[in-house]
């Protein structure tokens, strides 16, 4: 049974909404204009029409030439180089025989691009990965842009994928749309492993040899990264949201069931477009409740930092204005009930098997720290996502989410969580505003006050540990990492170096003004830094030997220095964006705005949104 809603989650989601009033309701009225007058492609013409349904098999051909049946668009991230995303080949197959048994008609609208953070980790190509979102979001507007479909499935996991598609499908929030995942790999390596490796590798205790066989055996069949990273927090807030088929994230690829819930996906897009019985348009689903629920659900699984970047970008392409201070508000009052990888030894695998998604909204609801009163693709309200998924004659039902953890190590209930607030801080001071995530930083690591070692590039670092340089306390400053300097890159292929400090029994930590990956880990990082040092953010005042303080307790990222103010700013290094494609992106990384903001480079996206800056936390 549901306690009373909780008092700062419903402060959070009002602040929300008030600060949200003028850009939303700009918003929903382009939607309502949208959808006014009903099916779209009844008003293109006959040339318009002919040209959209030439190439379908002749039963869908004559349904579309009609004119009285759902044509459902698929805007599909397939690639087969990527595990990911390799098992969505079979997928439109599987949803048009679907669609064609309910009377309907399936096109694949489009594809986007998908890359991989893990593929290009440390290499020039990095430096695409957060720009690739917004292109994401433009190449699923013009698969949509044809105007010949009545409902939209989106196939996409991994890290900028879904967020891009999201924020695409959202300029055409007048239709209904349902997220198709591919689930992870099965479990191989443990990741615990795989970490331990890399670290021998970064200190040159092992061989690429080993290195290899042991990345090899980690990431080894198609599907998700099974660590608990960006791709599988994609998933659980599709799921939060309410934009799953409940019970849907974390299905393998393999597994008979998966196919059964792709084609019940294409059923519910049917079910629920406009002028049915179940009308449920996206802009209606994406609210400010769900945003607020996809941030509850981020610090009780500690979930990854980029989502304090792309949740917000998700939420102003819907008119809604979040900022890291709604972040931190919830992470007080929301406990951490996950231990996934990086934050434990398990993978989502354990995770799904020990209760999954299912037991931690029930958990949340239940507590108060979720709301359940939303519309969601299954037609009900949230209450429905505390389920699990069967295969039946039907095709699927739904059965209640065990009553308790198959393993307390991997998922606990809210009476007895792993930590009584989220995995995710906001940091505030001289230095800026910045995100930190401690769910898998041991206590004796959440301060940490140390010299700075100023650093303008990974390779620096990466040079310096090698040379033996930095076996000390010290607080790594790595600067013009920004989406302006040079499109934001992860900067995860520093963990293995940092962790192997931190082992040695120093005291180090990292701030800057780049990402980490979804698998942030032990050390703690403050990242995100804003202002950036591009922008003239105080990152770019600090010297060898000011002392920084990166305070996760008490929410402070301060430095002392003499004349600190008044000094002036450091030059960005002399780099050429070019090479690797990187020159196409000039005018995303001139446009980009601030992290808080979304670090959208959308102009016209981030101006609709427009409004107040971040509140103080």
């Amino acid at each position: 049974m549901a306690q009373r809603l909780n008092s700062t989650l419903e402060a959070v989601t009002d602040r929300i909404r008030r600060r949200s009033e003028a850009s939303r309701s700009a918003y929903l009225d382009q939607m309502r204009a949208a959808g006014r007058d009903g099916r779209h492609r009844a008003v293109l013409s006959c040339g318009n029409l002919a040209h959209g349904f030439a190439a379908c098999p002749g039963g869908d051909k004559q349904a579309l030439k009609a004119g009285d049946s759902v044509n459902v668009g698929i805007v599909t991230a397939y690639n087969d180089m990527l595990s990911a995303h390799q098992p969505f080949e079979r997928f439109p197959g599987i949803i048009k025989a679907a669609l064609n048994e309910v009377g309907a008609v399936g096109q694949v609208a489009g594809g986007v691009p998908a890359m991989c953070d893990g593929v290009t980790q440390g290499q020039p190509g990095m430096e695409l990965s957060l720009f690739s979102r917004d292109a994401i979001a433009m190449a699923t507007a013009i698969a949509l842009s044809h105007n010949m479909f009545d409902a939209v499935l989106c196939l996409g996991v991994c890290d900028k994928i879904v967020p891009g598609l999201l924020i695409g499908a959202l300029r055409f929030g007048h239709l209904p749309v349902i997220f198709v995942p591919a689930g992870p790999m099965r479990s191989g390596l443990p990741n615990p492993e795989k970490a331990r490796v890399r670290q021998l590798y970064a200190e040159g205790k092992v061989g690429r040899d080993a290195l290899l066989d042991a990345e090899s055996k980690s990431y080894h069949s198609p599907g998700t990264c099974t660590f608990y990273g960006t791709a599988n927090s994609n998933q659980m807030l599709m799921e939060i949201m309410g934009l799953h088929v409940p019970g849907a994230a974390f299905i393998n690829p393999d597994d008979p069931l998966r196919d059964v819930m792709t084609a019940e996906a294409a059923r519910r897009a049917v079910a629920i477009v406009p002028g049915g019985d179940e009308p449920a348009p996206l802009a209606d689903i994406v609210d400010a409740r769900a945003i607020a629920n996809a941030i509850v659900g981020l610090h009780a699984t500690g979930g990854s930092t980029n989502h304090t970047i792309h949740l917000i970008a998700i939420a102003r392409a819907a008119g809604l204005l979040v900022d890291w201070s709604d972040f931190h508000d919830l992470a007080g009052v929301t406990p951490l009930l996950c231990r996934v990888y990086p934050n434990g030894p398990a993978d989502v695998n354990h995770f799904h098997a020990a209760g999954g998604l299912g037991f931690v909204i029930r958990e949340l609801l239940d507590a108060g720290l979720l709301h359940e009163d939303v519309l969601t693709v299954s037609g009900r309200g949230l209450r429905h996502y505390a389920s699990e998924p069967f295969e039946s004659e039907a095709g699927v039902t739904w059965r209640p989410a065990v009553a308790q953890s198959a393993n307390t190590d991997v998922v606990r209930p809210v009476a007895e969580p792993f930590s009584a607030d989220g995995g995710l801080k906001v940091l505030d001071g001289d230095l800026g505003r910045a995100v930190i995530k401690i769910s898998a930083v041991k206590p004796e690591h959440h301060l940490v006050e140390a010299p700075a070692i100023v650093f303008e590039s990974q390779d620096d670092f990466i040079a310096r540990f090698k040379a033996g340089e930095l076996d000390r306390d010290f607080v790594a400053v790595l600067r013009f990492q920004g989406p302006r300097a040079n499109g934001m890159p992860e900067l995860h292929r520093l963990t293995p170096s940092l962790g192997a400090l931190q082992d040695r029994g120093f005291h180090v930590a990292l701030v800057t003004d780049g990402r980490m990956s979804g698998a942030s880990g032990k050390v703690p990082a403050a990242i995100h830094v804003s202002p950036e040092a591009a922008l003239g953010g105080a990152i770019a005042r600090v010297r060898d030997g000011d002392i920084v303080r990166v305070d996760a307790a008490g929410g402070r990222l301060t430095v002392s220095a003499d004349g600190f103010a008044a000094r002036s700013l450091a030059l960005a290094p002399a780099t050429v964006q070019a090479g690797m494609g990187r020159e196409l992106f000039t005018g995303f990384r001139q446009l980009c705005g601030p992290a808080e903001e979304g670090a959208l480079s959308i102009p016209g996206l981030a101006e609709a949104a427009a409004g107040p800056t971040a509140e103080t936390v």
